[in-house]
């Protein structure tokens, strides 16, 4: 298991997503593998939901990242202290008509399935589960 809290700026979500590769890197999982890449843009996405839409000032975001080799799964949380919840992606009718908004989208397209938990003290995780074979 890989935990880590990081200030929620952007910096910190990009070294979420850097060491979050080179820990999949340490678990046998390549830089260069598409189960990889999926995890990394998994992590990448919901780091950056903790930092524009889960920060509260003062309050970092947590990264948990767990490898079950036996499900076959690589389960992601991010959990940050903002009390409000991710709406469910709706689809973008014209992508060209709007610059953000498809985050949840990726990370359900690369997930087995996703979710919001309560956590421990206020907030709560959003959390993906990613195949380890993506073929």
């Amino acid at each position: 298991m890989f935990v880590q809290r990081f200030s929620a700026t952007r910096r910190g979500a990009r070294l979420a997503r850097r060491l979050a590769a080179h820990q999949l890197d340490l678990w046998g999982l390549s830089y260069d593998s598409q189960a990889s890449e999926a995890v990394v843009l998994v992590v990448a996405e919901l780091g950056a939901n903790a930092v524009l839409h889960g920060r509260v000032p003062g309050r970092d975001f947590e990264l948990r990242l767990r490898c079950d080799r036996a499900a076959g799964l690589v389960r992601v949380e991010v959990s940050d202290t903002h009390p409000a919840r991710p709406k469910p992606p709706e689809p973008i009718p014209d992508p060209a008509d709007t610059e953000g908004g498809r985050g949840l989208l990726l990370v359900e397209a690369l997930a087995v399935r996703w979710g919001v938990a309560e956590r421990t003290g206020p907030g709560k995780t959003v959390w993906a589960e990613c195949p380890l074979n993506t073929t």
